[in-house]
């Protein structure tokens, strides 16, 4: 005979959270049901490992029970898992033991009920779609849930990650309201590998935007880049040297203000922004120059149109086109 302890509320919100998440579908199904068995489910007692022993539909069923078990209501309403069944497919690659997962009959409409307002994205996401009678596009555009993702950017670092989708969203091409979601891949090495996993998950279009030292990283991936991808590489540097030495100077006069002045001359031609940065921060004695910390500080600071470079424009603007044919535009100084 089954046994098992409810859930609580907090592994509720975390399975929600944990499921609509962007992220490889059977992975993310795999451990948020094998976390609700081996943690909430007595009799009979399963370790993680034992997990992948079973069939995906004695996991499935073992999940069913011990989830709709702690909600009040039963299900009767599975018209969120049906939608969360047709998003992941479309967007994933998804094998049959997958599929399998995802038909569920997990008591979304119930478990709903436990969310606040002071949510992610993703779970203001899921809450909608029990309140509105939109399609998902419309529902999207209209509230900028950025779910259902419709493309990928993938970047190099922290940089490119915080300030895209500002750019992007000061020239009128909001990423939450489109749909797309960026990925930071820790490097231009990192990028390869992580493209060269993604195209074997995603029917999605992916960008790809590399610093200018990545062409030999692009001759490997050009031979594998999908007809629907598109890569940009950056003129001259990192991204940092895309960014208006105007927009620099406001970002670091406005955050030490009454401490120091920077002027034009503390940016040096032919420098390395990022090095020109580190050599302000050390001789005006601030504190160590992070990129992740600048980016943020850029970010707050972009208010008008000279703010955005001629090429930060022009990437925004291939991001925003459609993907129906390859196009690598591959930039030189």
């Amino acid at each position: 005979m089954m046994k098992y302890k409810k859930l609580t509320q907090e592994q509720i919100i975390i399975s929600l959270d944990r499921l609509t998440r962007f992220k490889n579908t059977k992975e993310k199904y795999l451990r948020v049901f094998a976390d609700i068995i081996t943690s909430n489910l007595i009799e009979p007692k399963y370790k993680k490992n034992d997990i992948l022993s079973l069939s995906p539909h004695t996991i499935k069923e073992l999940t069913e029970e011990i989830f709709n078990g702690s909600l009040v209501d039963m299900p009767n309403d599975l018209s969120i898992n049906r939608i969360l069944t047709e998003y992941e497919n479309s967007i994933f690659i998804n094998d049959e033991y997958t599929k399998i997962l995802l038909e569920n009959k997990l008591n979304y409409i119930s478990a709903l009920r436990v969310l606040s307002n002071n949510i992610p994205i993703n779970l203001k996401w899921l809450k909608s779609l029990a309140e509105v009678n939109l399609d998902l596009k419309q529902n999207r555009e209209l509230h900028c849930f950025k779910y259902p993702i419709e493309k990928v950017i993938l970047v190099e670092g922290l940089t490119e990650e915080i300030l895209l989708p500002a750019f992007s969203k000061f020239l009128g091409y909001d990423f939450y309201q489109k749909g797309i979601q960026v990925i930071g891949a820790g490097g231009k090495n990192q990028v390869v590998k992580m493209y060269y996993k993604l195209i074997n998950e995603l029917k999605i279009p992916i960008f790809l935007l590399l610093d200018k030292d990545a062409e030999e990283n692009i001759r490997q991936i050009t031979p594998k880049l999908r007809n629907i991808d598109r890569i940009h590489l950056v003129s001259c540097g990192e991204f940092e040297d895309l960014l208006p030495k105007s927009l620099i100077i406001k970002t670091l006069n406005s955050h030490f203000v009454n401490f120091t002045t920077v002027t034009n001359s503390d940016l040096v031609d032919g420098l390395p922004e990022v090095k020109n940065l580190e050599n302000i921060f050390k001789t005006k004695g601030m504190h160590e120059f992070k990129k992740a910390d600048f980016a943020k500080l850029v970010r707050d600071n972009i208010s008008e149109k000279t703010d955005v470079s001629a090429e930060i424009a022009e990437i925004i603007k291939e991001i925003s086109e459609s993907h129906k044919t390859l196009d690598t535009k591959i930039c030189s100084c």
